[in-house]
């Protein structure tokens, strides 16, 4: 529930409260200035969704003023045994609030441009030592989330104006901390890519997730009432970073050290997180009540959503069909599990011995031409067996290597094979 505070000149308050109570206002109260500009002060109390119903139906009076808290209240009225479930009655925020709250959230440059360059540090930092928890800092103060909410708000609502402020705020921040990381690579005279480096730029097929996920979870923070979840904003905004920062601070580092399959990487990360992001939060924006028209909220086009939204999915079905068409290079994570499910197959069927353990995935090595997949297999000697390490080596290199080529992997398969044998004493028992 929202308390509104409503300044009328005299005369037009019990209009006002005739509206407050058509809207199922609760403690409505009315008192009135002296002065030579006399005025009726109303205070009332509504659902969160009937806050821009209400307005609209004061848009008439003259000279109206509205100040809007912005947390949520609550208000108790008679029958008092029914305080518990007036209480409970959390409804999500109004669409004018919404879309206000996303363009109060736009503050200075220079403070937003300072926090895209200190999250181009952190993130450069964790990437350049290979700490993973410094990644998790950098998507916390990646500012990030901010113009991600407001291109999806400007899409559901159809504002042109709000969408290329946004758009412009996306792009620049994250021009900083790419050029940031580039710089510090430069600056520390970095020569190679780091493990985190090519661990973090490991694409999976299922990577579109994430952003959807992003855009929905940021969505629903900014839809719901503060009391009504227990997720806090920081830790929705630091999902949308997680779905940048990274891939961000990738592309400026790779670009440093002349790494481009790495930022080409990065890059598709990049586009898909911006696409996925704003498809889905867009949608649940729309579903939830923002539209191209409402109360103190007149400059919404309505080809702008269609258009925008649009946008955002023939983006996204495009770099879902470039990712898999150009297998194995941008679904290497999940090429990877498919490729060791299939070397401990093979070795199941194996009378020789038996699966200790298996670890396989892609190299960035250098190697013009050829996608490297490098497994190392550890297995037991089966008891009895007499055949030589050597043997049970070259036998199951050459058969696990075979498979996978005949999965049509599109890999050069580079396995070792370790025969561990048990201690006599072992066997024996």
């Amino acid at each position: 529930m929202r308390q509104l505070l409503i300044q009328v000149p005299c005369g037009c308050g019990k209009t006002v409260l005739q509206k407050a109570k058509d809207c199922d206002g609760t403690n409505l109260a009315q008192w009135q200035t002296d002065g030579d500009d006399c005025l009726d002060i109303v205070m009332v109390h509504v659902s969160n969704q009937k806050v821009e119903t209400l307005l609209d139906q004061l848009q008439d009076l003259p000279d109206l003023k509205v100040t809007l808290f912005p947390t949520g209240v609550m208000a108790l009225h008679p029958p008092a045994d029914a305080a518990a479930q007036q209480v409970k009655q959390v409804e999500e925020r109004s669409p004018i609030e919404i879309f206000l709250a996303g363009l109060q959230s736009v503050g200075s440059w220079k403070g937003f441009l300072s926090y895209a360059a200190m999250a181009g540090v952190v993130v450069w930092i964790g990437l350049y030592t290979a700490t993973s928890y410094l990644l998790v800092a950098a998507m916390l103060i990646a500012p990030f989330a901010g113009p991600a909410m407001n291109t999806a708000i400007a899409t559901a609502r159809g504002d042109r104006q709000l969408l290329g402020r946004s758009v412009l705020r996306y792009f620049v921040a994250l021009s900083v901390t790419i050029v940031v990381a580039a710089l510090l690579s430069l600056i520390f005279q970095q020569q190679t890519p780091t493990p985190l480096m090519i661990e973090q730029s490991q694409i999976s097929m299922v990577a579109v997730l994430l952003p959807l996920a992003a855009g929905a979870a940021g969505a629903i923070n900014l839809i719901q009432s503060e009391r009504s979840s227990l997720v806090s904003g920081a830790a929705t905004g630091m999902l949308v970073a997680a779905s940048l920062a990274p891939p961000a601070g990738i592309i400026g580092m790779a670009a440093a050290v002349s790494r481009w399959d790495l930022a080409v990487n990065g890059l598709f990360l990049l586009l898909l997180q911006l696409s996925g992001i704003n498809l889905a939060a867009a949608v649940l924006f729309r579903f939830f009540g923002l539209s191209t028209r409402g109360a103190r909220y007149q400059r919404g086009k309505r080809g702008i959503f269609p258009v925008s939204l649009g946008v955002s999915a023939i983006a996204l079905a495009g770099l879902l069909t470039w990712q898999l068409s150009t297998s194995p290079n941008l679904v290497r994570s999940s090429r990877a599990q498919q490729a060791n499910a299939e070397v401990q197959k093979v070795i199941e069927q194996a009378d020789e011995v038996n699966l200790i353990e298996s670890n396989v995935r892609f190299t960035r090595s250098n190697i013009k031409g050829q996608n490297t997949l490098l497994g190392v297999v550890y297995v037991q000697r089966q008891p009895n067996v007499e055949q030589s390490t050597e043997a049970i080596q070259a036998e199951l290199t050459e058969t696990i290597q075979a498979h996978l080529l005949n999965q049509g992997f599109n890999v050069t398969p580079l396995i070792d094979v370790n025969v561990l044998e048990a201690p006599e004493i072992a066997q024996s028992n």
